[in-house]
């Protein structure tokens, strides 16, 4: 209730022409105030993690809660045959796909791989994410016991599971082959301090982070999961059943064994982002998005 009245007040102070809200916290206690205003809603749904009861529950919730939107715009087009058998409106769904803009800093390799102290001859795999079950660290814990060749890992970021991450690599004598540097404020900019990038998660929606790895131009091991074969196919990146460490080993060996071909596939996977994922249609799209929202209302007043 406090966060239904501080997020009312500040719509009664500001006077949107829409609220946009994201993730089902927000999809639950904002889509309330706005309502409760005649404010129209919009929202984009980047996915859903499922796991526990509670989590579950509320995913429900936040499912139910899309049908009284204005506007439901999932990242990809997987989740949109979710969102349909859950009862929302063909005509208030949007699919519109993460976007970044390519031309966001990107810190030289030698100078990003100081960042992390990492040797010239070492082979570098990178992970950055939300370190929650989700997200499939574990399996590329697991993976690294796997690799044939000696390998350096950088898993940046923080969550709930990362004190158990640790200790699985500690049993598995992985440690002192693992940085675990936390959160890195400027992450994005550091790619090019990996030789391949992986991304290990049992669902997504369409993630940021591989977007900022085909930005960077690193090879990539991903999990096909979610929307993942909507952004990359296999001549842009190595794509593996997700939960299956010894298929991202064997992909991991892959991108070291063929370097070129790995570096062919990254050269195209950057040329992809440039085409499909570019800032300026994601921007025009919501726009078209908000004034058709807005001429909705206005129509029915």
């Amino acid at each position: 209730m406090r966060e239904w009245r501080g997020v009312r007040a500040l719509c009664v102070a500001t006077q949107p022409d829409i609220v946009h809200t994201h993730g089902y916290r927000s999809d639950v206690i904002g889509a309330l105030a706005a309502s409760s205003l005649n404010i129209p809603k919009v929202t984009t749904v980047h996915g859903f993690t499922g796991g526990g009861i509670k989590n579950r529950a509320n995913e429900w919730i936040q499912v139910r809660a899309f049908r009284k939107f204005d506007a439901v715009v999932p990242v990809s087009g997987a989740m949109v045959g979710r969102l349909r058998k859950a009862g929302v409106r063909e005509s208030i769904i949007h699919s519109i796909p993460n976007a970044v803009d390519p031309r966001g800093v990107i810190a030289p390799r030698d100078q990003a791989r100081r960042r992390f102290g990492l040797a010239d001859e070492e082979f570098a795999i990178g992970w950055v994410g939300r370190m929650s079950s989700e997200k499939g660290l574990d399996t590329l814990v697991q993976a690294l016991r796997l690799v044939t060749k000696p390998v350096k890992a950088v898993f940046v970021g923080d969550g709930p599971r990362r004190g158990s991450l640790e200790n699985l690599a500690a049993s598995l004598g992985m440690g002192s082959l693992i940085q675990w540097p936390g959160m890195v404020r400027d992450a994005a900019s550091l790619f090019r301090a990996f030789d391949v990038f992986v991304l290990s998660s049992h669902t997504e929606g369409i993630p940021i982070v591989l977007l900022e790895a085909m930005r960077a131009g690193v090879p990539i091991v991903a999990t096909r999961v979610g929307g993942v074969p909507e952004m990359l196919d296999e001549k842009e990146a190595l794509l593996v059943a997700s939960d299956q460490p010894d298929a991202l080993a064997a992909a991991i060996d892959a991108v070291r064994a063929h370097g070129d071909a790995a570096k062919g596939r990254a050269r195209a996977a950057r040329e992809r982002l440039e085409r499909d994922f570019a800032v300026e249609s994601w921007v025009e799209s919501y726009d078209a998005i908000y004034r058709s929202v807005l001429a909705n209302r206005t129509r029915k007043q």
